[in-house]
């Protein structure tokens, strides 16, 4: 008598699978991981779910999961072959390629978003291998060029040297201005389609996808703000300030709280203003600051308490503080609020690339003042101080 034919064990097979199994809520956090996901990371199934996804990519992982993935996959329900590098539990990573789609229900509402991950190293290595070829020949012909120039008389030397010098800060300004032209310029076309098709077709459908598409313009569009500045700040020696004499602050201030309050209508913001006299500083970048404070107290404060605006002129010395209610925060994260890429620990609906602060102390010590923050049990302060003459 035969055997009978085995049958499949459905569940065994979602959690041995040759390859990663992972959904995720609504929210981007993770609802369930299979055992063959969990031995890559060599991590726990506990470990992974209710984290969001975009916590376990490096940091590249996480601007393109900003700036490309999460959007698309919103627009279309759909994204294939992505090349993902996922972080294991001892910081190391592996290279993978992922495929996602949405499970909607009935009312069109999302359900899961459910994401088949197979190991790339291979192909990530030959990649990566073609890449480091071509820095091998380009630092190999830089080498040649240094030699060439320690044969020439110093006077040569420092005559290339200045040439040097001026083809980096060239390079550095061309750089800048390609990450603003080749970014902003789509994202501009796409936001003017999407205008065209909200007004010939007000349908419902059209409507939540002009919508989304709108949301995600206005987010790339920060983004782009923000990774721009960082370029400056790092390639170009230092966000630069075009200072204005004579000036009231007050009315940039509060352009600043009226946008906020129209895009978030139920946070409730107390002003205090006692500014005598004006403040010479570059009103642009002291509103990109206040508005990236009052943003962050959003994202992290307190929905109970308001949050509360105070600026002033006391012994010399102009002060901007944003407070906000809620829990305090823990010394070693103080320690690197300021960092870029530093988010925290923020609400699922909260989403960017962490260089908010970063960017705001860097624009107080353009002006040559100085960003603090205090926090305990009773409110969390960010503090801008700038001494006037």
């Amino acid at each position: 008598m035969c055997d009978a034919e085995p049958s499949e064990d459905l569940e065994d097979l979602f959690e041995n699978a040759p390859c990663g199994y992972l959904s995720m809520r609504p929210d981007g956090r993770v609802a369930k991981v299979n055992r063959t996901l969990c031995g890559w990371l060599d991590k726990q199934p506990e470990e992974i779910v209710g984290k969001r996804f975009r916590d376990l990519l490096n940091v590249p992982g996480r601007i393109f999961y900003e700036t490309h993935f999460a959007p698309l996959l919103r627009m279309q329900g759909f994204f294939n072959e992505v090349a993902l590098d996922l972080k294991t539990s001892d910081g190391s990573t592996i290279a993978t390629i992922a495929n996602a789609s949405e499970r909607r229900g009935d009312k069109d509402e999302l359900l899961f978003t459910r994401l088949t991950i197979f190991k790339a190293t291979e192909r990530r290595r030959y990649e990566r291998d073609l890449v480091d070829a071509q820095s091998t020949e380009r630092e190999a012909r830089l080498r040649l060029e240094e030699n060439n120039a320690d044969l020439t008389a110093d006077v040569a030397e420092q005559v290339a040297n200045r040439l040097l010098e001026k083809q980096n800060a060239d390079l550095r300004e061309q750089f800048i201005a390609v990450l603003g032209h080749d970014l902003r310029n789509p994202l501009a076309a796409i936001n003017a389609g999407r205008r065209m098709i909200e007004k010939s077709h007000p349908d419902a459908k059209t409507a939540r996808i002009t919508r989304l598409m709108g949301e995600s313009v206005t987010r790339m569009s920060g983004l782009i703000d923000n990774l721009m500045d960082f370029a400056r700040g790092r390639l170009g020696g230092g966000i630069g300030v075009e200072i204005r004499h004579g000036d009231r602050i007050e009315p940039t201030l509060a352009q600043v709280v009226n946008e906020i309050r129209s895009s978030h209508p139920d946070t409730e913001i107390e002003l205090r203003f006692d500014i005598p006299q004006t403040v010479d500083v570059d009103h642009a970048r002291v509103a990109q600051m206040f508005s990236n404070l009052l943003g962050n107290a959003i994202a992290h404060g307190s929905k109970a308490r308001p949050i509360v605006v105070d600026a002033g002129i006391v012994d010399g010395v102009f002060h901007l503080a944003v407070s906000n209610g809620g829990e305090a925060i823990p010394p070693a994260a103080i320690e690197r609020l300021f960092q870029p890429f530093y988010r925290g620990d923020v609400s699922p609906s909260s989403q960017g690339l962490g260089l908010g602060l970063y960017i705001a102390s860097q624009i107080a010590e353009a002006h040559g003042g100085q960003l603090d923050v205090n926090s305990d049990e009773i409110e969390t302060k960010f503090s801008f101080k700038l001494p006037i003459t």
